[in-house]
């Protein structure tokens, strides 16, 4: 796509009046142009091809082919980045969460009937325009739902975890399917704690966090206040909520000012975990848009820990680890594929160190 050339839109709902009133609203925006609509993900897999489109915004619930089923196809056959559009239900919210961990971009909420329209776009409009810049390569999922992983479920005792080490893992826009991909790759006897930050809503994190438990060995659980740190458990922040820790061995949730426009943040979970475990934290930041995490990676590295970077040929957005990159703040600076392993690396390092 060009500098000069608009984005080009392809709509997908089963209602005629919704993709009327949207495609309306979307064509008044100078350099968007919605190219092609369909009232089903059947339709959509039809056209799409043919049609190029940039971007691509999809209803869920639909006849014949829901949202889902299309963009399992489409990322198989011709991935291209999918906004969906979500009800803020508890259904609505697991599954955005498979969309999102299939490949999806983003998401956006389902407008009601009586919803501002003109609002409705102008929220949408950054997350079209962040959509159209990302690289196709990177959202192929194969057809594939992390589900087929296979990875049998554990009952972990309640262990504390060793004191010495804690990683916190940051992620925004493309974060759920990164996680995805990470996590399951974690072995349940590695001697420290995991505290993940994702950019999302409130109502979001516990679907997502319930979702990534089902396919990991690591336990995996949307974090609560006063939750204590514990071996091979993966603790995700709350949409709404800064996950900090009360000590060194319990979590503590706020809702004190958003960093970097957003809540939870992953410097807010950084800078409490480089103030309570000093050079024992490992910070992982993963493909997102903006800075969030540039400022906890310094803090990590001044008090004497690690922090590793995903490249960028792995990142559907290449933003919060660029700035990390761009900052010096980052020790490390490897593919998706290879940051499990170099996790493992480094929290054996980290053990070793610790008993001698």
């Amino acid at each position: 796509m060009g500098s000069s050339s608009p984005i080009r839109l392809f709509l997908v709902d089963d209602s005629t009046f919704a993709r009327v009133v949207l495609a309306k609203h979307l064509n008044r925006i100078a350099d968007f142009e919605v190219v092609g609509q369909a009232k089903d993900g059947k339709e959509a897999v039809e056209c799409i091809p043919g049609l190029e489109p940039d971007v691509v915004i999809m209803d869920v619930v639909m006849p014949r082919m829901n949202g889902l089923e299309a963009l399992e196809e489409l990322m198989r056959i011709y991935p291209l980045p999918v906004i969906m559009l979500s009800s803020l239900t508890k259904e609505g919210a697991d599954e955005t969460i498979e969309a999102l961990t299939l490949g999806a971009i983003d998401f956006h909420a389902k407008p009601s009937a009586k919803a501002n329209i003109a609002q409705v776009v102008e929220d949408l409009e950054p997350k079209i325009r962040q959509a159209a810049a990302v690289e196709r390569g990177l959202l192929s999922s194969a057809g594939k739902s992390p589900e087929g992983t296979g990875v049998p479920q554990v009952q972990l005792p309640e262990k504390l975890v060793r004191p010495e080490m804690v990683v916190v893992i940051g992620s925004s826009t493309g974060g759920p399917k990164a996680l995805s991909t990470l996590i399951p790759l974690l072995p349940r006897e590695l001697e420290t704690a995991y505290l993940v930050v994702q950019h999302m809503p409130e109502g979001f994190t516990k679907p997502l966090a319930e979702r990534l438990d089902q396919i990991t060995a690591v336990r995996v659980k949307e974090a609560e206040h006063g939750d204590p740190l514990l071996a091979g458990q993966v603790l995700i922040a709350p949409g709404g909520f800064h996950l900090e820790l009360q000590n060194r061995h319990r979590v503590a949730l706020n809702t004190r000012e958003k960093i970097c426009g957003v809540r939870p943040a992953v410097d807010a979970t950084m800078f409490s975990a480089a103030d309570h475990f000093g050079g024992a934290v490992l910070g992982v930041v993963l493909t997102g848009m903006g800075k969030d995490g540039r400022d906890g990676a310094r803090a990590i590295r001044k008090v004497g820990g690690r922090v590793i970077a995903e490249d960028q040929s792995t990142c559907v957005v290449w933003g919060m680890p660029r700035s990390v990159v761009e900052a010096r703040a980052a020790d490390l600076v490897i593919p998706l594929p290879r940051i499990s392993e170099q996790i493992i690396s480094e929290v054996n390092r980290w053990s070793g160190k610790a008993v001698d």
